[in-house]
């Protein structure tokens, strides 16, 4: 499983509730079963931050979500919009094996 997308804080103390909390959050994430990447980044923009993620399972991604949402972290940022694209690990391999056995468009 893998989640890709962005945190948008729509004030400076917004943002700064995410920088409180997130060497904590991404310290408990890590430390997750099947967790094989998670990064979250500030942008360009300090309001916004770039998510990545990346679980071994749907099992593993269900039970991080799970201890996010009874965490301190899903309380403190519960009011923080987030845009995020969650993607089947399995999915994700069968459409990059399609694109390249698609022919090339040039001839």
């Amino acid at each position: 499983m893998n989640l890709d997308g962005r945190l948008i804080c729509d004030t400076g103390e917004q943002a700064a509730t995410v920088a409180r909390h997130l060497p904590e959050h991404a310290r408990l994430s890590l430390a997750e079963a099947g967790c094989l990447r998670f990064e979250v980044n500030a942008m360009k923009d300090p309001l916004i931050w770039e998510v990545s993620e990346s679980f071994a399972s749907r099992e593993a991604f269900d039970a991080h979500q799970a201890r996010v949402a009874a965490s301190a972290w899903g309380a403190a940022t519960a009011g923080i919009r987030r845009e995020y694209t969650v993607v089947e690990a399995e999915a994700e391999a069968e459409a990059e094996a399609e694109a390249e056995a698609e022919p090339d468009a040039r001839g």
